[in-house]
């Protein structure tokens, strides 16, 4: 096991569990002012390269068996409803766990808590009960297991500081944050008009060499974890953040490239897009559409705001499913400018088919 100071726990164990060197099936331990993290097999001299002290202890466990096992093991004496009810999927955040809970399973929280954490060697359990709601994208989350919600998540080499009761999180676009790691941008100016905490932000600022990012976000606690990310992933010198709604930016046709990293109601916000990306600049353009017209409706929405000649769709990807027959996607369009000052009203047809 790896002796880490518990001052250092909340950053350091997410870093290792990233990097595959905790052992998941045994617990996580305490002692005196420390965590003792189990280290996966043939990982101690890593770990001890990293400067933590390996040592013996009581919190390696040799139960191998599946953590749902253990699970169920724990909560015998549950209602059989609710046993057969437990979640077989989870969300790590750090050392923070999210669940998702059936209402038979609700009166029973604490103690469902309570075992997912002993097995999964979780500090906090949390139960998001609503998902995101509102403009500003808040999670609904109950603690029903300690009381740090606070924690940071590596992902891509990425650290991402936030808490799970303030602060949405989606590890389904991954692959999205992963594809904006190697983007060529150098010598651009880009704007992420939804920056949130720097979901993409700081992959493109940190590894696709754009010259500054202007990275917009209204939420006050998203973008104060933004300020902080800014900070963890040595991006300062090319990030600029700004707390504010994106629509108030200031500046013409600036922008080679534009982030729009939102769902629902993206299309609201396009013009104020166009009206900052330079002419052959490019717009990363995020919507939930329907899976069967999803093509048709973003040539639509553009053809209406740019004209026919004023824009060319570069490429269309499904980023993950987000209800029955909807899907979220997003399209790599590039911006032709034609003599037209500002960018047409957003097409009503588009608007009454959403």
């Amino acid at each position: 096991m790896a002796r880490v100071p518990v001052s250092e726990a909340s950053e350091t164990i997410p870093l290792l569990l990233e990097g595959g060197l905790v052992d998941r099936t045994a617990r996580i331990g305490k002692a005196e002012g420390s965590r003792l993290v189990p280290v996966a097999a043939g990982m101690e001299g890593m770990v001890a390269a990293m400067g933590y002290e390996i040592v013996d202890g009581p919190a390696h466990s040799l139960d191998r068996r599946p953590p749902m096992e253990r699970i169920r093991e724990r909560l015998r004496g549950l209602p059989e409803d609710a046993v057969a009810a437990l979640p077989v999927k989870w969300e790590y955040v750090g050392d923070i766990v999210i669940l998702r809970l059936d209402p038979c399973c609700e009166p029973h929280g604490s103690r469902i808590g309570e075992a997912y954490a002993e097995v999964l060697g979780a500090e906090t359990v949390c139960v998001d009960t609503g998902g995101i709601a509102g403009d500003l994208r808040r999670p609904s989350i109950e603690v029903i297991h300690g009381d740090r919600t606070e924690s940071v998540r590596y992902e891509n080499g990425i650290g991402y500081r936030f808490d799970v009761r303030k602060v949405m999180f989606s590890s389904g676009n991954n692959h999205e944050r992963r594809r904006m790691e190697g983007l060529d941008c150098r010598g651009e100016t880009v704007v992420d008009m939804f920056a949130g905490i720097g979901y993409f932000t700081l992959p493109l600022a940190r590894f696709a060499g754009p010259d500054r990012v202007f990275a917009c976000e209204k939420n006050p606690d998203s973008y104060g974890f933004l300020l902080e990310n800014i900070a963890i992933n040595g991006v300062a010198d090319t990030v600029i953040p700004i707390l504010a709604d994106n629509r108030d930016l200031q500046g013409r046709r600036f922008a080679d490239r534009i982030l729009m990293g939102y769902v629902q109601k993206t299309s609201e916000f396009l013009p104020k897009a166009l009206s900052m990306i330079k002419d052959g600049g490019m717009i990363h353009y995020h919507d939930t559409l329907s899976v069967r017209t999803h093509a048709e409706d973003i040539r639509s929405l553009f053809e209406g705001l740019c004209g026919p000649d004023g824009f060319a769709i570069e490429a269309l990807r499904e980023v993950k499913s987000f209800a029955p027959h909807v899907s979220h996607y997003v399209a790599d369009v590039r911006i032709h400018h034609t003599d037209s000052p500002e960018p047409h009203a957003v097409s009503s047809v588009f608007m009454a088919s959403r």
